[in-house]
């Protein structure tokens, strides 16, 4: 079955491709970039919800970038120093947050954001300055869309979106399914969109979403979704979601009686998933960007090692992205040979065949990593490797 799964996804991965066209964005001629202000110090900016919402997300996410920082701490003879802000999960602190970043403490590259409105955010203030950006996990196509200075070393919802929409169908055996999406999250709605346009191409049935239903980030009570969405009977449900939000939605439907598989996104790979949903959330299954379990290069060898060290507890995913970013982002300037961040720009959009700890990076025309994605499901109340899928 995984064969056909990732034949399929293969296929699907192909024709976007082909429709994103090819080559690397275009240079672009510099206003006034930012460079170094302080003698023998390069600043690079992170911002991060270490509050609120998503404050687990960026919280991890932020322990793999440091952790590159203490591994690669100098660049071109000049001392790294990481500028972090607390986006606190909001989209006005994050725009407020990258303008203080480039206004104020003069950085040459941002890494951020977890959450896909959170880096959409702050995507014209970095284009404008022409301050390039790096972000870990946010999904959504939209965030590099149309932006020469916006990048991510994560995949995108329309692959992510297949991914779950053939497991659905070649694992569970699904023939239709339901969508829970948190409206106010781009992030949730746009995986919603590419699942059901994936799961209506594979099952050749126009009518096999048979309900949809919608909340609100923050939300603790989802009986009237789930009482709704229960009367449809689904062979599965996609809720990709919030890891707070999603744990509390599963955890009702089990008590509601609902017994169908229910399917998430890269966001549940988080503790907080597992300590709120408890013994509800188990064989929940998402896609992810890395496992522990089956490390792809030597970097990732090295990079979980080091983490181990560090942390002592195995690495998760987006502390993965959060290294990957940040070593990107020193490659560029290495070959750019230069801390003007127009020419720091340039470099990262020409990223081929980087060899990170979340795998091979190449960077497409519109930015986005093009890179395998991980299917884990949780079993004993722990995060399981099951499957790698192949673009």
């Amino acid at each position: 079955m995984k064969k056909k799964l990732i034949a399929a996804v293969m296929t699907a991965a192909m024709a976007m491709a082909v429709a994103s066209g090819c080559g690397e964005k275009a240079p672009t001629t510099p206003t006034t970039p930012n460079t170094p202000t302080t003698a023998g110090v390069i600043k690079i900016g992170v911002f991060e919800p270490l509050t609120g919402a998503n404050a687990a997300g960026g919280e991890m996410t932020l322990e793999g970038i440091k952790l590159a920082n203490e591994k690669v701490s100098e660049v071109l003879g000049m001392k790294v120093e990481l500028v972090v802000v607390d986006n606190k999960s909001d989209k006005v602190e994050a725009a407020n947050g990258v303008s203080r970043l480039i206004e104020s403490e003069k950085v040459v590259a941002i890494i951020g954001s977890y959450g896909s409105s959170l880096s959409m955010a702050a995507g014209d203030i970095v284009k404008t300055a022409k301050v390039p950006a790096v972000g870990c996990s946010p999904t959504n196509p939209l965030v590099t869309l149309n932006n020469d200075y916006y990048f991510r070393v994560c995949f995108i919802d329309p692959f992510q979106g297949t991914v779950m929409a053939n497991y659905a169908i070649q694992e569970l055996g699904a023939k239709t399914a339901a969508i829970i999406q948190d409206v106010q999250q781009d992030y949730s709605v746009g995986l919603s969109t590419y699942f059901v346009k994936a799961f209506k191409e594979k099952t050749g049935d126009a009518n096999s979403i048979v309900g949809t239903a919608s909340y609100n980030t923050g939300d603790q009570d989802f009986t009237a979704q789930l009482t709704n969405i229960k009367e449809k009977n689904p062979d599965v449900i996609f809720a990709p979601g919030n890891y707070g939000e999603s744990a509390l939605l599963i955890k009702q439907a089990r008590e509601l009686g609902i017994t169908t598989p229910i399917l998430g996104g890269d966001t549940w790979e988080a503790p907080d998933f597992l300590q709120i949903g408890g013994a509800a959330v188990e064989d929940a299954a998402y896609s992810s960007h890395f496992t522990a379990a089956a490390p792809v290069t030597e970097v990732s060898k090295t990079f979980l090692a080091d983490f181990k060290a560090k942390y002592n507890e195995d690495a998760n995913a987006f502390a993965a992205l959060g290294y990957d970013a940040y070593m990107l982002i020193i490659d560029a300037i290495t070959r750019a040979n230069s801390t003007d961040s127009v020419k720091i720009r340039d470099a990262i959009a020409a990223t081929k065949d980087f060899v990170g700890s979340t795998g091979n990076i190449t960077l497409d025309a519109n930015g986005d990593a093009v890179k395998s994605a991980v299917i884990n499901k949780v079993v004993d109340g722990k995060f399981e490797y099951f499957t790698t899928i192949e673009p």
